[in-house]
């Protein structure tokens, strides 16, 4: 079972920024997607970016060109910086690992383990 460590995370302004890391161990997990969802309250946990085992990062139509995630092979750990980011209420943001046949994708099925989640809020 892959372990995900996250930390980052915490307030912002509109339009600010913010870092979020993940550290990932266990076995087998280079060949894990990893990446991030964010569940606002009582919304669906949602996939916001995702990286496969060849560091090609997926994005939600809401975070192209505001959102970067890279992966560090050496340090085991995902990176998500985001950049002007939006009021759109307090949410947590959640790390997420799986292993699929198939090219990452941002559905939440499939994806086995998860961090604890780290609350980012965005004020207006």
């Amino acid at each position: 079972q892959v372990q995900l460590v996250e930390s980052g995370g915490g307030s912002v302004q509109s339009g600010g920024s913010l870092r979020l890391s993940c550290e990932a161990s266990g076995p087998g997990y280079l060949a894990y997607c990893l990446g991030w969802f964010r569940q606002g309250p009582g919304n669906a946990r949602e996939g916001v970016a995702l990286i496969g085992r060849q560091g090609e990062p997926v994005y939600a139509e809401s975070a192209k060109g505001r959102f970067t995630l890279s992966r560090d092979y050496v340090k085991n750990t995902i990176v998500l910086e985001m950049a002007g980011l939006r009021p759109e209420g307090p949410a947590k943001y959640y790390c997420a690992a799986g292993r699929f046949q198939r090219p990452c994708g941002l559905e939440r099925e499939g994806y086995a383990a998860w961090g604890q989640g780290t609350q980012v809020t965005v004020s207006s």
